[in-house]
């Protein structure tokens, strides 16, 4: 037992000795953790600094604005008239968008309501001008901006594009801090982002995260989307504000929140590059002028692709053409799949409309085409685009007397709206606090039949709500793809 406990000392003696060793170049080859944990505070100190100067430099050139306007809207006798009103001009528009919901009929009456929408902008020049969304201010009466100075002015709206969803606006004022724009094209996912506005009144906000996503369409909250998806957190007031980069330029006009109670960390914003297409128009108070090719281009499937001889599904089809347009003019044909626009690849529908969109008529480009299996280089000359309302086949006088247009039910809308070997017409744009909208009548959705007749076109629709008006009402069969139903409406009398 003794000489054991010898040995064992002598043992323990070893390893002590040798631990204290391990130890020591431990100490001695690594770093300590405390200093570590300095460094990682070091460089959050630093980013936190550079979202202060960007902040600090940005905040005086941002505006509070309070839209107003006032409304007749109808009402159930047994809704309350000021509260639930399910318009973009109280909320932000993915909320009027998420939120809505048909209404069970009931006695109405006839209320004229004030609304009020609180909302952000930024100027872009010292002399006034403020860049915002038109769903901010379109239809207002009156518009109110707070600077960061604390003055306050009624602005003027110079112009409006409900296409993209951009606003230009002024106010009479001088040498006043500005933003200056950056290229949003060269914007990467995963780059920091700020976004400065008032949310919920609170001015001059700020928040930080990065880019999600870009390119994100199919929204139906405008003509051309091309949204830039964000973390920073954007809720309701935000609409109109800035997003910044690092460089403290502008990247974005925060437009949109996915969700209806605030910011659940999807944030969506209009790229700078899409207003900057449209703003000096708008500035002048001129009408924006687009580039029109005259073609109906449609996305490629893998099958499609395959069929055609292509690698990939990258490209549009031609699947029409408008005889004596620019595209015809060209030599460009039906079934011809576009590769490239302008030297860069096409990669699907809505991505090649917006780059036609945004240029100018008489511009001219150069197209490349998949033709029986070749490669083929078109050059183009765009034309002027007809207004939105005789592209589409819209009509006006429905907008006046039902709230909302409507249109022809082509290949490509099937399609898109998931409407494929049924018929009826396309809902167009519907008119905010309307009967239609109250009873959720919806951008997208298919007219099936009226007054139990089935309609196939615009002009069958047309026919069928003359002969509905001699009665004042009218029975709608709508769908949203997934069911269908039906709809009554009051209609003017001849």
């Amino acid at each position: 037992m003794q000489m054991y406990n010898v040995k064992q000392k002598r043992g323990s003696s070893r390893y002590l000795t040798i631990s204290i060793f391990l130890i020591l170049s431990f100490f001695l080859t690594s770093p300590p953790t405390f200093a570590q944990d300095t460094n990682s505070i070091d460089t959050l100190r630093q980013m936190g600094k550079a979202f202060a100067s960007i902040a600090e430099k940005a905040s005086p050139a941002v505006v509070g604005l309070k839209a107003e306007r006032t409304v007749t809207q109808q009402y159930s006798l047994r809704e309350w008239p000021f509260g639930d009103s399910f318009d973009p001009f109280q909320d932000d528009l993915f909320d009027y968008f998420f939120r809505r919901s048909p209404r069970q009929r009931a006695p109405q009456r006839e209320y004229r309501i004030p609304q009020t929408a609180q909302g952000s902008g930024f100027l872009i020049s010292a002399d006034g001008y403020i860049l915002t969304n038109n769903h901010m201010v379109g239809g207002a009466e009156k518009l109110e901006i707070d600077l960061a100075d604390g003055r306050k002015f009624t602005a003027e709206i110079k112009g409006a594009d409900p296409e993209s969803d951009v606003a230009v606006i002024k106010i009479d004022a001088k040498d006043l801090p500005y933003l200056e724009l950056a290229d949003s094209d060269k914007l990467e996912v995963g780059e920091w982002v700020l976004a400065i506005g008032n949310p919920f009144g609170l001015s001059h906000t700020v928040t930080a995260g990065i880019v999600s996503a870009k390119g994100r369409s199919d929204f139906r909250l405008a003509t051309y989307e091309d949204y830039i998806q964000t973390d920073a957190a954007i809720n309701f007031g935000n609409s109109g504000g800035p997003l910044l980069n690092l460089d403290g330029k502008v990247v974005g006009i925060s437009t949109a929140i996915y969700g209806s109670f605030g910011n659940i960390g999807i944030g969506f914003a209009i790229p700078i590059n899409m207003a900057k297409a449209v703003y000096p128009q708008l500035m002048k108070g001129e009408m924006v002028e687009r580039g029109f090719l005259g073609l109906v281009p449609q996305g490629l499937t893998i099958s499609m692709a395959e069929q055609l001889g292509l690698k990939d599904a990258k490209g549009v089809i031609i699947s029409e053409i408008t005889e004596g347009s620019a595209a015809d003019k060209a030599g460009l044909k039906h079934n011809d799949v576009i590769l490239e626009f302008n030297g860069k690849p096409v990669e699907s529908e809505d991505e090649f409309r917006r780059r036609v969109a945004m240029l100018k008529p008489g511009t001219e480009v150069k197209i490349v085409v998949w033709r029986e299996g070749k490669r083929k280089t078109f050059t183009a000359k765009l034309e002027k685009r007809p207004p939105l309302d005789e592209l589409t086949g819209a009509r006006p006088r429905s907008l006046e007397e039902l709230g909302f247009t409507v249109r022809n039910l082509t290949d490509e809308l099937a399609e898109r709206y998931g409407y494929q070997g049924q018929t009826g017409v396309i809902v167009g744009p519907v008119e905010p606090g309307s009967r239609a909208a109250r009873e959720g009548i919806e951008t997208g959705m298919l007219i099936v039949e009226v007054n139990l007749t089935p309609v196939k076109n615009t002009r069958e629709f047309d026919e069928a709500i003359e002969k509905a008006k001699e009665k004042g009402r009218v029975l709608l069969l709508v769908s949203d793809g997934r069911r269908r139903r039906f709809i009554e409406l009051n209609l003017p009398k001849d």
